[in-house]
């Protein structure tokens, strides 16, 4: 069994690994930027070579086309769907206010209120 977040973070570390690699063979031309996810040469990646990597993969594995932003609305709904609460939610995604979590997200609630409906029908009959 791994720990939580443990095949993220070894993940991680074989990205950077590979990352200091790119580093060594980019000698002088390394823009040293600080991001996580670079270009060979360490400079920002930009959104439609992003993109265009992110539908091969999709190719690849025999998955439809679908937005990048789409694993963002994926994440989020997965995670309501688990009762995280809406505040981690909200901070996971950068919004501002819990309002526009639950708003965007509401799809996920009919699910979730049956299931907190469920929770207080078992808690009942228990007490009985």
């Amino acid at each position: 069994r791994t720990k939580p977040g443990g095949r993220s973070v070894s993940s991680l570390r074989m990205h950077r690994a590979r990352q200091l690699q790119e580093r060594l063979l980019a000698g002088n031309r390394w823009k040293d930027t600080g991001l996580v996810f670079t270009t060979s040469i360490g400079t920002p990646l930009d959104g439609p070579t992003v993109s265009r990597h992110f539908q091969r993969i999709l190719a690849k594995a025999g998955l439809p086309k679908k937005r990048l932003h789409d694993l963002r609305h994926t994440c989020a709904s997965l995670l309501l769907a688990q009762a995280v609460h809406p505040g981690v939610v909200m901070e996971i995604l950068g919004h501002s206010q819990m309002s526009l979590t639950m708003n965007t997200y509401s799809h996920v609630m009919p699910t979730l209120q049956q299931d907190a409906a469920k929770l207080m029908d078992s808690f009942i009959r228990r007490d009985k």
